[in-house]
């Protein structure tokens, strides 16, 4: 069974006929993911966590992997089903799913459609913003990638690693050793993006390369820096345009592949 479902979304891309336009498609970006995200999602009433989680009613997202919020891996791989809103475009629908197969290349993760069976599942569709769950909950859980600004590889590809499990690379539990928090320059009520977690860092560096970092000018009210570099202050990160290596060994790590 799973095989052919496997085969049915590949499938899903035939509709874009030439290389050329896949490529266009793979390094289309929006340059700074967490002003893209910020710039999507700012004055919607939907609450969030650091910009772009959903706050889970069933579990503490500060310790999620621990809390058995990661998904179920059968044999070799980590089969998640996903379902995606018809109100998508042929074009937009093949961003989301050219966002899905990155993971296929590189990882164990498997996306697969969802079937009736599939109690658990991730479903796309285009809210009023750019935001996810953290980690596997329970019963269908939605990801809102808006027509309107969120639909690039890289937003695709961040608010899935938020679905597996993984919170922003600037508030992982160590960042204190690699970058300052600028409080002064943060916009009056956006302090709590900057909050630190409990994260399990799999033992792989801080990344300033990778797609979950935000930029040095996230949530800024001036102009100014909001984060900084302590190995070097000048700096620029948060610029990623798809998954870094070490986004792709944390989740190998994460899941066992």
């Amino acid at each position: 069974m799973t095989p052919v479902v496997l085969f049915l979304l590949f499938a899903s891309l035939s509709a874009v006929p030439t290389r050329a336009a896949d490529d266009e498609l793979l390094t289309e970006s929006s340059s700074d993911v967490s002003q893209t995200i910020s710039k999507v999602n700012a004055g919607i009433k939907t609450k969030l966590i650091h910009g772009d989680i959903l706050p889970s009613l069933s579990r503490n997202a500060d310790s999620c992997t621990a809390n058995g919020c990661k998904w179920p891996k059968s044999g070799r791989f980590v089969y998640v089903p996903v379902a995606i809103s018809s109100s998508y475009t042929s074009e937009e629908r093949n961003i989301i799913i050219r966002g899905l197969l990155s993971f296929h290349s590189s990882t164990c993760i498997r996306f697969v459609w969802r079937r009736r069976s599939h109690r658990n599942y991730i479903y796309f569709y285009s809210g009023d913003g750019c935001f996810s769950y953290l980690g596997r909950q329970n019963r269908g859980q939605p990801i809102s990638l808006s027509k309107r600004g969120c639909l690039y590889l890289d937003t695709v590809q961040h608010e899935v690693l938020h679905a597996l499990g993984f919170h922003h690379e600037q508030v992982r539990s160590d960042r204190d050793s690699f970058v300052s928090i600028i409080e002064e320059n943060i916009q009056p009520g956006a302090e709590s993006q900057f909050r630190k977690e409990q994260t399990n860092n799999l033992q792989t560096p801080y990344d300033f390369n990778s797609v979950m970092h935000y930029s040095n000018f996230a949530f800024s009210r001036n102009g100014q820096a909001t984060i900084v570099a302590k190995s070097n202050p000048s700096l620029m990160f948060g610029q990623a345009s798809r998954m870094s290596q070490n986004d792709i060994d944390r989740v190998k790590k994460l899941y066992q592949c």
